[in-house]
């Protein structure tokens, strides 16, 4: 295990997730370059659901970084918005699916350390993921609760300093709920003071 390459790692993923809580567009390149180097890391661990999922992510960081500049109306940066519960329930069932398939996948198949929580952690954050490349504010909330599993399915692969990354990364994901949750109020009364007075 190359801990140099995980020191790297560790920096660039406290960077991206840093810019992302301030909305700051230079979130996504860095990410790219986190998610890269973490998939040596994880194919050295043989955290192989992890490893597929880091180039998964390179490719929603690429979406996300498109959709932050232009997915807003008539192609202006977007704006932080809410999950409906329609959509929430549907995401969390088809996470569901994906978790038990992939980890019965490499289960049968692969020399995975722990199928079905790696592919647990990677179902979710693949959700996660995907709501933090449309601004959506429960993003944060999906991500405080896989940082949770993360820190001891990484302690428990001796993946300390990654371990320590996800802490800091719980804590940045609270402070991104938080703030996030605040500019989505701030937005909601900026309309509702712009709306005519109703005769």
């Amino acid at each position: 295990m190359d801990n140099g390459l995980e020191a790297v790692a560790v920096v660039f993923g406290v960077i991206s997730v840093g810019l992302s809580v301030r909305e700051n567009i230079w979130s996504w390149p860095t990410a790219i370059v986190n998610v890269g180097l973490y998939i040596a890391v994880f194919y050295q661990t043989r955290l192989y659901a992890d490893m597929g999922l880091q180039g998964i992510y390179v490719a929603l960081s690429l979406y996300g970084w498109y959709q932050w500049l232009y997915g807003g109306e008539n192609r202006s940066t977007l704006t932080v918005s809410r999950l409906s519960w329609p959509r929430g329930l549907g995401l969390a069932t088809l996470g569901i699916v994906v978790a038990v398939t992939l980890g019965t996948v490499l289960a049968r198949t692969t020399d995975a350390a722990l199928p079905y929580l790696d592919s647990t952690t990677t179902a979710t954050s693949l959700i996660a993921q995907w709501l933090m490349t449309r601004k959506v504010l429960e993003s944060w909330a999906v991500w405080v609760a896989v940082d949770v599993v993360y820190i001891g399915m990484f302690c428990f692969k001796s993946l300390y300093l990654t371990a320590a990354l996800y802490a800091v990364f719980l804590v940045l994901s609270a402070l991104g709920l938080r703030r996030w949750r605040k500019v989505w109020a701030a937005a909601q009364t900026g309309a509702a003071a712009c709306e005519p007075a109703v005769a």
